[in-house]
């Protein structure tokens, strides 16, 4: 454990359950001059100076800046919010996360990747609802410092009971406002469409719908210990970056301390049966929110709910102006009660993936995920060809390479054109030669017909694949989570490997939409490692492999990856209908 933080530590009961908790000093805040000063390094670390005023952000936009809101427990936090100037009777959108309301003020002009300067006003706070948008369209936007962050008071509990709580106060105050029409709608990706889950799930009275886009549902199994391989570097850039003047909720600490699932990891899984509010979804088939997006699209309780599935990254997606649009009509539908047809939106729409940045089909409608009409085969991995093949092999064979630098691909040829839209699972018999342990990382891939890579692409660089993981010693399945298509982790204890011992394991690989055409061949691609280069993200794992990994084949091994083929709706003789 890093030992360069003040820290302190606190008892809180989960449930019935008393954990002694490590929190971290929040950053300190920045001023612009130190961030320049700092060759301009872009951190969340810039928090203005505390200033009560109401003024004129832009023409038609009134701001009233560090609005103090106090919680159940009596503890402050500020919020900034923009609304159109003149107008009452108007909903309102919330902001909520721990990035700061504005980091916009930090530079000269708000910078996004991949989205072109001037798209989002300085308004916005990052991955959120920008003011400059939705104020001209008759909505107030309220930009909220959590507490903990900035100059709220209290200590920040990251994704916790907690901060839903708290969540739940400001929505019925903010309803309360004499300009607010009584409804609230919380909407932004990442971070801010995680926090969405949790305060929804508190069923405020006045939170009208939701937009999470892009959402984390479960900290431990999607981010912190991503198939039970310690994931560490990402958190800190959450935990590292986030400003304010009390302490923060240090879930590196925490994970180091506790790295089997209790209470307290508990605590930062999404309760999505208890969400019953109108909800619009949206989940990117390239971004490690997949997985939380698409299970609560399937979890939560709502009987008003859509999800739309695409390949590209979360900011060109959410800023772009039918993304912005689309969103509109569902906000006027349930935050204004305007008959605009909304519920005519197909439940699912899909991007079926191809190649680079195209797209074999865009927003097709679907009525349920997973499809219906899937049908569930498997691809049985044969080690001596490093082929797959949908008959097993009567002859056992096994597949080494080096835990650490090596890696093993298992290819099949598709005669027929073959659409794979769902989840897929590894179900492979393994061995670590030399070591008691082995993390296992998966990916799909897509080849040409003469054997090349063929990447699909977000933000302009090449995906890896559809992917999974595992540390083979955290192998045991939640028989109440897991189904035959999704093997889901309990994370409740270690089972070591002896020597010479093979296992077999189950390994959840993330849901994927794409087409193979013809000809076109499918790599499963095995490694020890995380191979992806250049990306921008924090994606790194505490790997725990010496020794050689072996992969056992055929035989009484049915080792065999399962993917879930989609069959044309129709077919009218050689005319297929997708």
């Amino acid at each position: 454990m890093a030992e360069n933080f003040e820290r302190i530590t606190k008892k809180i009961k989960f449930g019935d359950e008393e954990i002694e908790c490590i929190y971290r000093k929040a950053r300190k805040p920045l001023t612009k001059e130190e961030i320049e000063a700092n060759n301009g390094e872009v951190t969340f670390a810039f928090c203005p100076e505390f200033n009560q005023r109401t003024y004129i952000a832009e023409p038609g936009i009134i701001c009233e800046q560090d609005v103090a809101v106090k919680m159940r427990d009596g503890v402050i936090i500020y919020a900034d919010i923009y609304r159109p100037e003149g107008m009452t009777d108007i909903p309102a959108i919330i902001s909520w996360s721990f990035f700061g309301k504005r980091p916009g003020d930090g530079q000269d002009e708000w910078k996004i990747m991949g989205v072109p300067p001037g798209t989002v006003s300085n308004m916005a706070k990052f991955e959120s609802p920008d003011p400059g948008y939705w104020c001209h369209r008759g909505y107030a936007v309220a930009n909220v410092d959590l507490r903990g962050c900035g100059h709220s008071e209290g200590d920040l509990q990251v994704f916790g009971t907690q901060d839903a709580r708290d969540g739940y106060d400001f929505i019925e105050w903010l309803a309360s406002q004499y300009w607010c029409n009584g409804k609230v709608g919380m909407s932004g990706n990442s971070g801010v469409a995680m926090t969405q889950w949790r305060i929804a799930a508190e069923q405020p009275p006045h939170l009208a719908c939701i937009a999470p886009w892009e959402g984390t549902g479960d900290v431990y199994r999607e981010s912190a210990f991503d198939g039970g391989i310690p994931a560490y570097a990402f958190m800190e850039g959450v935990v590292g970056f986030t400003t304010g003047e009390g302490y923060i909720d240090d879930m590196i600490a925490m994970a180091q301390k506790y790295p089997l699932m209790n209470a307290y990891w508990e605590d930062k899984i999404a309760k999505f049966e208890k969400v019953r509010v109108p909800a619009y979804i949206t989940a990117s088939w390239s971004h490690f929110h997949l997985r939380g997006a698409i299970n609560g699209f399937k979890k939560i309780r709502s009987t008003k709910k859509w999800l739309r599935a695409h390949r590209e990254f979360e900011w060109p997606d959410a800023y772009c102006s039918e993304g912005l649009e689309d969103l509109r009509r569902f906000f006027d539908r349930y935050l204004k009660g305007i008959r605009n047809g909304w519920e005519l939106t197909p439940k699912i729409r899909l991007e079926v993936m191809d190649a680079y940045d195209y797209d074999y089909q865009t927003n097709r409608p679907e009525k349920e995920f997973p499809l219906a009409r899937t049908q569930y085969k498997k691809l049985y991995l044969n080690a001596e060809k490093k082929s797959l093949s949908f008959e097993e092999s009567g002859v056992e064979s096994k597949a080494c390479y080096d835990g650490n630098t090596g890696e093993v691909t298992f290819d099949i040829k598709f005669e027929e054109t073959t659409e794979i839209t769902g989840f897929m699972k590894l179900h492979a018999w393994v061995e670590a030669d030399g070591h008691d342990d082995m993390d296992i990382f998966v990916t799909i891939q897509k080849l040409d017909d003469e054997g090349n890579f063929i990447p699909t692409k977000v933000l302009g660089e090449p995906h890896p694949g559809a992917w999974g993981k595992m540390r083979v010693s955290r192998r045991e399945l939640d028989p109440k989570l897991s189904t035959d298509y999704q093997p889901v982790q309990a994370h409740r204890k270690e089972e070591k490997l002896k020597p010479g011992e093979i296992v077999p394991v189950e390994i959840e690989i993330w849901p994927h939409s794409r087409i193979w055409h013809k000809g076109q061949q499918l790599r499963l691609h095995l490694a020890g490692r995380y191979i992806r280069e250049g990306w921008f993200e924090r994606l790194e794992w505490e790997t725990d492999n010496k020794g050689s990994h072996v992969i056992h084949t055929g035989g009484k091994y049915d080792s065999f990856l399962q993917i879930p083929v989609i069959p044309p709706r129709y077919q009218a003789g050689d005319y297929i209908y997708r």
